[in-house]
């Protein structure tokens, strides 16, 4: 167990510049302390894939993420044979009179196995166990759900090939949902869960004083207090913390030391994504 107490996981944590409610600070020692999955829900842009990151720094560790969308299957997610290699090495075979069960035997080795990042995650040789970030498991299709479930019960995956490979050391995983559709519940069951809201006003000052230790007080202060109360509106997408710690990248960009009207019309895009969005806040402001 790499920390002795949820009070040494926080400093580590903070360390590293992430600012951790005791709430999350649990939930992942926990996850750390029984080696069980650790699951995030939460709106895009408040810290889940973060988290991933920060821990593999923590724990000085390799990272390996793999990146969900729809469609993704074993061949993009775990392995996949690497066929123009294999038939260029069959060809030099054949030239050099090999029969054909010697080329079988070359051609189906380790040397020609591409390995996706759940295959990379169980045949990590290093001495530590690697960060394995499944990321926005939402995107995905629920088949590759009902895969990951069995492959998260025993860690080893099956090459017809080569055999059963099963994992060393196994990772320490992170999986993230932005809930745009509910993950089964028998995968649930084997993670630590925690859903990540948006922070607080003090704990985003914090966040924003902390990524960006050059801004000024006041200026974080109205950064902050201003993208709370759009999170107050009634938008299609809310501004996540990703989104303050940027616009307060670009005040900074353009030497603002305050915020007024002009310099919010010109940034709200920094903030927004939806042009609906831009125009309801635009049209707000124009109104006052």
């Amino acid at each position: 167990m790499p920390y002795e107490s949820i009070e040494s996981l926080e400093h580590a944590l903070h360390h590293e510049n992430y600012i951790a409610d005791r709430g999350l600070a649990t939930a992942i020692f926990i996850a750390l302390t029984l080696q069980k999955p650790l699951f995030l829900e939460g709106e895009p842009g408040v810290g889940k894939t973060e988290i991933a990151k920060v821990l593999a720094r923590a724990l000085d560790t390799r990272l390996i993420r793999l990146q969900c969308y729809e469609g993704l299957d074993v061949s993009a997610a775990v392995y996949e044979w690497n066929y123009p290699r294999q038939i260029l090495e069959i060809r030099l075979l054949e030239a050099e009179g090999a029969s054909r069960d010697t080329a079988r035997q070359n051609i189906f080795s380790e040397e020609f196995l591409l390995k996706r990042p759940l295959l990379q995650a169980i045949e990590n040789h290093a001495d530590r166990a690697p960060v394995l970030l499944i990321d926005e498991l939402d995107r995905a299709d629920e088949e590759f759900e009902s895969f990951l479930l069995e492959l998260l019960s025993d860690w080893q995956v099956t090459v017809p090939e080569l055999g059963t490979l099963t994992a060393t050391h196994p990772p320490v995983v992170v999986i993230t949902s932005n809930r745009t559709r509910e993950i089964h519940d028998a995968l649930k069951r084997r993670c630590i869960y925690h859903w990540i809201d948006f922070p607080t006003f003090d704990k985003e000052l914090h966040i924003v004083q902390t990524k960006i230790p050059n801004i000024s007080d006041a200026l974080a202060q109205q950064i902050v207090n201003y993208v709370q109360n759009l999170r107050q509106q009634d938008l299609y997408k809310l501004p996540g913390v990703a989104e303050t710690l940027d616009w307060a990248k670009t005040l900074l960009a353009l030497k603002q030391n305050k915020l007024d009207d002009a310099i919010i019309r010109d940034t709200l895009g920094v903030l927004l994504k939806y042009q609906d969005d831009l125009e309801k806040i635009r049209e707000t402001r124009n109104e006052r």
